[in-house]
């Protein structure tokens, strides 16, 4: 099995559990964006979600460069991949399960036929 770091994978998990940060991910993955561009939808103030946009840099998942006074956000992907080769891990674990679930029930449905 992969090791991974815990507290990156804290964190990527804290950063994902909120509706508003998993959306501004969203609209990175068409592209860098402004902390403006990133709070517009959700009607909030630049400092709330350059709050957000730090949870996600503390995560791992942004990257933010400055211009000016203008802070531009970018995706960074590596986090991302690493909470999926986590999740990978128990993507076999489940599909072993079901899969026996499904013999069962194959086996169950064929009983009931020879009846």
């Amino acid at each position: 099995m992969v090791e991974y770091r815990s507290s990156h994978l804290d964190a990527v998990f804290h950063a994902l559990a909120d509706p508003t940060r998993r959306a501004m991910l969203h609209r990175l993955a068409d592209g860098e964006r402004s902390v403006s561009e990133l709070a517009q939808p959700f009607d909030m103030s630049l400092a709330g979600a350059s709050k957000h946009v730090k949870v996600l840099e503390t995560a791992g998942l942004v990257r933010r460069r400055v211009a000016g006074r203008i802070h531009y956000c970018q995706l960074e992907a590596t986090r991302l991949a690493e909470a999926q080769a986590w999740f990978r891990h128990y993507e076999r674990f489940w599909a072993g399960r079901l899969d026996r679930l499904e013999a069962l029930l194959v086996a169950e449905d064929r009983r009931a036929a020879d009846d």
